[in-house]
């Protein structure tokens, strides 16, 4: 049995990815910070249909909590072959008026966060390990204002990943990102606001699913993806085309 550690796990995309991971084998940890009863419901939803998880309260901005997260599902699970950095944030605001505390802040999150899950794993994995990021089309194409500094994480990841998978290749570890275009959750509905103008964008004419997303980070962690690293992927109804 494969074990996978899932950042941001507990809603959303990473809840997706934690789904999928479990019903393909995959014994699950996965990480959380402000919702505990959806980290321990999804827990125990998979645990009482004969999967595996582990739900581990850590904020990703906090290298400390991100080495120690690693540690527990080695602990507990017994392996680490699988690592999915989701957990992110967005903070909005012109280049002009953006927050010296919110621009550390995300980049703490979105960036050193993705390298220190990164580093731990690739310490404790073992040939045929598996490494995924999950980025944004923001890092390709920024489309809207106040969102700089977010682009800006974005890309640094799909930077990490290509240089990662260089220096991991001789080990057999691949390394791969996957950017979603805009995509239905919870905290972006299809109903929202803003969804109709944002669809006009997307020549699917639709958001994103985030089983869709999952889907992806699926075949990039299958053994028959053993060739495929340093890549980014676009799961985005031709947003980026």
């Amino acid at each position: 049995m494969k074990v996978a550690l899932v950042t941001g796990g507990a809603r959303g995309i990473g809840a997706a990815i934690v789904k999928r991971l479990a019903q393909d084998g995959a014994a699950v940890a996965f990480t959380y910070v402000s919702s505990p009863d959806k980290a321990n419901d999804l827990a125990a939803t998979i645990n009482a249909n004969g999967g595996k998880a582990l739900a581990i309260r850590a904020d990703s901005a906090d290298a400390v909590a991100v080495k120690a997260a690693v540690a527990k599902t080695v602990e507990h699970f017994g392996a680490l072959d699988i690592l999915v950095t989701n957990a992110g944030i967005l903070n909005l605001a012109p280049i002009e008026d953006y927050p010296l505390e919110d621009f550390d802040r995300m980049v703490a999150t979105n960036v050193r966060g993705v390298f220190v899950a990164m580093q731990a794993a690739a310490k404790v994995m073992k040939e045929g390990g598996r490494i995924v990021t999950i980025g944004s089309i923001a890092s390709i194409r920024v489309a809207f204002p106040t969102s700089s500094v977010y682009s800006m994480t974005k890309g640094a990841v799909a930077a990490l990943v290509r240089g990662a998978a260089i220096d991991l290749a001789p080990r057999g570890i691949t390394v791969n990102n996957v950017q979603p275009g805009p995509t239905e959750t919870d905290m972006n509905p299809a109903d929202g606001p803003h969804a109709p103008a944002l669809q006009t964008m997307i020549p699917a004419r639709r958001f994103g699913k985030a089983e869709e997303v999952a889907g992806m980070v699926a075949y990039l962690v299958s053994g028959e993806a053993g060739f495929v690293t340093g890549a980014s992927f676009t799961v985005d109804g031709g947003y980026t085309a």
